[in-house]
Parts: C-alpha cells; sequence; structure tokens
C-alpha cells in the first residue's frame, strides 16, 4: 500500500456549499460523520496549547499524531488534562529515508521492512508508556506514505489501525484505515492557507461522494491539521470548520477512539 499527497488541484467550494451538502445529508435522515487529525506533535507549544484548546472549546475529538522518536515528558500532561484527545503513532522519527527525487518517506521501500517495523514497534512501547491508553494502536505515516511490506506487517508490530490521506480503498491489509480528506496547508506554496474554496472542496467533495456512494460511505470524512506550521488564515479556517459543523444537526464529531473501535480496534 503506498499512500499519496493531496491532490495539487483540489476542487472549488464555498462555506453554503458545505451547509448545502450537509442539508443534504439531513434530508437523507443521515449522519455525516467527521473527525480531525493533527500531526507532527512532541512536546508543549503555544500553537499546540491553542490547538487542544480549540478541541475542548468545541467539544470536537482531537486526534494527536505523535512522533515518538522525539517525544517529551511535557506532554503527557497536557494529554491527561484534556479529555477530548487520543494519541496515535506518527511513525518513528519523522525522518525522510527516500532518495531524490523520490517524494518523502520515512517507512517506504528505502530500508528493510524488518527495520522499519521494529523502529515502529519501539515506537509503539515508548507511547503506551507515556500515554497509557490514551494512545490507540494506531500508525499515522510520516507524509502519508507507506511501503506495502511496512504495510503488511503492521498487526505483527502491534498495530491495529492505519490513517494516511484520501479516500480509503480496499486492502489486504488486516486493519482498520480511517484516513484524513481535507487539508488546508498549501504544502509547495510556503505552507500558506491553501484557500476557503479549495479547503471546503475538499470537505463537500468526500462527503458528496460518500453520500452517494462513490467512495466508502462508512469513513467518516477527516480534517487534517499541523498546529506547527499554521499561519493565521489556516488558524481561522479551522476554527470556523469545526464552528459551522458543530452547529449544523446532520454533523458528528467522532473520537479516534470510536472509530477504530467500531472495527475491533481494541
Amino acid at each position: 500500500m503506498t499512500a499519496t499527497a493531496p491532490s495539487d488541484s483540489p476542487p472549488r467550494a464555498g462555506w453554503d456549499a458545505l451547509t448545502a451538502e450537509l442539508d443534504a445529508w439531513a434530508a437523507a435522515g443521515r449522519a455525516a460523520t467527521l473527525w480531525w487529525r493533527d500531526d507532527d506533535a512532541i512536546e508543549p507549544t503555544p500553537d499546540l496549547d491553542r490547538m487542544v484548546a480549540l478541541s475542548v472549546e468545541t467539544g470536537a475529538p482531537l486526534a494527536l499524531a505523535v512522533i515518538p522518536a522525539g517525544v517529551t515528558d511535557a506532554l503527557a500532561p497536557v494529554v491527561d488534562a484534556a479529555p477530548t484527545i487520543t494519541v496515535l503513532q506518527h511513525g518513528w522519527s519523522h525522518t525522510n529515508h527516500a532518495a531524490p527525487p523520490a517524494k518523502k518517506a520515512e517507512l517506504g521501500a528505502d530500508r528493510s521492512a524488518t527495520a522499519v517495523l521494529a523502529e515502529l514497534a519501539e515506537g509503539r512501547s515508548v507511547l503506551d508508556r507515556r500515554f497509557g491508553p490514551r494512545a490507540l494502536p494506531v500508525l499515522v505515516p510520516p507524509w502519508n506514505r507507506i511501503a506495502s511490506g511496512v504495510a503488511a506487517g503492521l498487526p505483527g508490530a502491534g498495530f491495529s489501525g492505519l490513517s494516511v490521506f484520501g479516500p480509503r480503498r480496499v486492502s489486504t491489509v488486516n486493519m482498520m484505515c480511517v484516513n484524513t480528506h481535507i487539508d488546508p496547508v498549501a504544502w509547495k506554496n510556503g505552507k500558506r492557507f491553501l484557500s476557503d474554496a479549495e479547503s471546503l472542496g475538499m470537505a463537500v467533495a468526500h462527503l458528496r461522494a460518500r453520500r452517494l456512494g462513490a467512495v466508502d460511505a462508512a469513513e467518516a470524512t477527516g480534517l487534517l491539521t499541523h498546529h506547527l506550521v499554521m499561519d493565521g488564515e489556516t488558524w481561522a479556517f479551522t476554527e470556523r470548520f469545526l464552528t459551522v459543523t458543530r452547529r449544523h444537526p446532520a454533523a458528528r464529531w467522532l473520537a479516534a477512539d470510536t472509530l477504530f473501535a467500531a472495527e475491533g480496534l481494541r
């Protein structure tokens, strides 16, 4: 399994289009499930504090993807104090092992699957020790890329879940996949805010595809954030997206432990 990064040309939409799509879910008597993943956590920072506070204030559960090799003791109290937070594993050290011009990957085919899986198993132990039951056996590959040989070995390394980017596909990997689908950061343009139109386009496109059966309707639509690189416009979009969806009767935000437990994660 090799996951890809977000498309270079996301669709465009507006806030009215998001509301209209959620209205269509309501008219059909269905709940549009959503979830939220924030990547690259290792220690408390003002931006992480802001992200956690936003989760607590809005009641939207936040899955924090933590880098095991860099995590500090100070992060555990932050997680403990926020009941809306769960912890996922963000690779081992978020190190790129791919040789140029290949796209960045820590869990690619450039090293043996045995070596990669050994690091991931160590990371699993690190997060278990620091966060206890708040740390789920769910892997978030850095750069959302993972080689098929590594993915196949994840159950043996203690993982029951996987999260990358894009609508999930049928896989031979024996684990639950819940991906993200909305990334408001323009990674190839200075890490600025992508735009309301493009960010909402990703949201509406996935919600509509689910409603019409073009993709797996059971997969919750995922918001992906990166607290360390977000500019003011990205923060404003995130806050408004959470507020608008939380107020809509057809939208239902789910915690990562709920999503993965639905498929027997625990």
